[in-house]
Parts: structure tokens; C-alpha cells; sequence
């Protein structure tokens, strides 16, 4: 069986005006072209509370990195009391959204995840040698290089919102 190790987890929380269609776009966009990650939408609920929508959206990803390593990602967005809305910008009106968004996502490093060292006992061993001996500063390089896209995704996210905010 695999062996998986979480590497990264964190949130971000933004409250105001955002126009929702466009910072989801510019989500899956940024993951895919970005960082190469392959992203499956596994639920999206949507509530309606009065005029209000209360969203859930959890998008699984992956990227084949090696064929003995392998990125997964997992990202949950939740959004409360998303509302039509209108700004008045250089004497235009702009139709938006008003709500909160919350982004929690966390990023696993799997190695062997073909199996190819779980056949027998002998080639487990042989595999917590390598690992232990032959490839630690790799494994080190990777868990680095998957938490650095994440973060650098939340902090696109939020340059995302600062930008939208001040329209």
C-alpha cells in the first residue's frame, strides 16, 4: 500500500464583494495550468437561506509527479450568504456578489503509489532502506515543492480578493 504523508494544510477567509463565477474559474485555472494538478469536483451543495446562497464545493487533484511519487490535493470551499449584488465603479454599475468564502486545503505526498514494493516482505524492506538511505533529501525536495504550490495558491487566492475588493 501506499504510503501517504500529509505535508500541508491551511485556510483562508475573505468577507465582501467578489464576483463568485469568476474567482471559481480563476481557482481551477490556477491549479491546472499552474501547477498541473488534474481536478475533480466530488460535491458541490447549494442552500438557499432567504435571498442568500450558502455554498460547498470540494474539489479533489492529483498530479503523477515520478512513478514513485505522487501529489494529491484537497480543497474546501465554503461560502455563506452569497448575495447578487451592485457596485457603483466610475459612474457604472457592476453586477457582483456580496458573501463570505472560506478555503481550507490540504496537500499529501505519496510515495510507492503503484505498489511496487508491497509484493512481498522482502521488497517492503527493501523499499524503508530506500527511502531511509537512497532518497530522504528527494522525499524532502517534494513535500517542499507541493506545500510551496499550495501556499502560493492561497496566496493567489487572496491577491484574488484584495484586487476584487477595491473596485
Amino acid at each position: 500500500m501506499a504510503e501517504k504523508e500529509t505535508v500541508f494544510t491551511s485556510k483562508i477567509t475573505y468577507s465582501g464583494f467578489f464576483k463568485f463565477d469568476d474567482f471559481y474559474n480563476f481557482c481551477y485555472s490556477w491549479l491546472t495550468d499552474e501547477t498541473g494538478f488534474i481536478i475533480s469536483e466530488t460535491k458541490y451543495s447549494e442552500k438557499l437561506v432567504g435571498e442568500a446562497k450558502n455554498i460547498e464545493i470540494v474539489w479533489n487533484g492529483f498530479k503523477n509527479v515520478t512513478d514513485y511519487f505522487k501529489f494529491e490535493t484537497k480543497i474546501n470551499f465554503r461560502v455563506n450568504g452569497l448575495i447578487k449584488a451592485e457596485l457603483n465603479q466610475g459612474g457604472m454599475k457592476i453586477n457582483t456578489n456580496k458573501g463570505s468564502i472560506e478555503i481550507k486545503m490540504a496537500a499529501t505526498l505519496v510515495r510507492d503509489y503503484k505498489g511496487k514494493f508491497e509484493t512481498n516482505a522482502f521488497n517492503k524492506f527493501l523499499r524503508s532502506i530506500y527511502e531511509k538511505w537512497v532518497i530522504p533529501s528527494r522525499i524532502d525536495e517534494y513535500s517542499g515543492k507541493i506545500a510551496e504550490d499550495c501556499n502560493e495558491f492561497l496566496n493567489q487566492a487572496k491577491a484574488y480578493f484584495d484586487l476584487e475588493g477595491k473596485k
